[in-house]
């Protein structure tokens, strides 16, 4: 339980779980969105990705899907991928080997049902895993993924800048961004900032020549 408890944080932890941080190959860098899809910051993430011609993962939550279906098939329509953070957003710590398995089972079929397809990677709220819900993940047929750089863009009080320089300092090919693309569960208008600090974080990509990748 320890070592699932770390692993968002300890590379070691992670790796003795065989949950990703990264991706394998290095070939570039993934954007990742966690929260959403949001009826202000999506659109707006979808835009500036659009405009510089990226690609991005969108981890949804179910029940959002739900409630916007049009805009999670137009996250696909342009590119994207969709995966799994969950029917709702609840730590798996506190629920139990059925409602896990109930989650991500309402939580795939909101997303199939606004998309046309099956998610194949997920990550859990708060990126913790419990044991029980890292099996039904796999038993699923899906893939965890977690992350290696994060701008900590849910706070109430930070800038874009604190968040650019959190999410890409250092970067490395291989390395997996995480931000929020929604304050749903975050500091009311979050996602606004996460939309500047978007900007600055593709800057320094373009000045790295690093590139967006999906995973695979």
């Amino acid at each position: 339980m320890i070592a699932h408890l770390l692993a968002p944080v300890v590379p070691a932890a992670a790796r003795a779980l065989a949950i990703p941080r990264t991706l394998p190959g290095g070939a570039g860098v993934a954007l990742t969105f966690d929260d959403g899809p949001h009826p202000e910051g999506t659109p707006a993430v979808l835009e500036l990705l659009a405009e510089r011609g990226l690609r991005a993962t969108f981890f949804v939550i179910g029940e959002q899907v739900q409630r916007r279906p049009s805009l999670a098939a137009e996250i696909v329509a342009a590119g994207h991928v969709l995966a799994l953070h969950g029917y709702r957003h609840r730590l798996q710590l506190r629920l139990g080997s059925s409602q896990v398995q109930d989650d991500l089972a309402r939580g795939s079929a909101a997303i199939e049902d606004a998309a046309g397809a099956s998610p194949r990677w997920h990550r859990p709220p708060y990126g913790l895993y419990s044991p029980a819900g890292l099996r039904a993940v796999r038993a699923a047929g899906m893939k965890p993924l977690l992350w290696s750089r994060w701008g900590k863009d849910w706070r109430r009080f930070t800038t874009p800048q604190k968040i650019a320089s959190r999410a890409a300092s250092s970067l490395a090919p291989g390395d997996v961004i995480l931000l929020h693309d929604a304050d749903f569960y975050s500091a009311r208008g979050s996602h606004r900032l996460t939309v500047q600090a978007l900007s600055l974080i593709v800057e320094q990509l373009k000045a790295r020549r690093l590139a967006t990748v999906l995973p695979v």
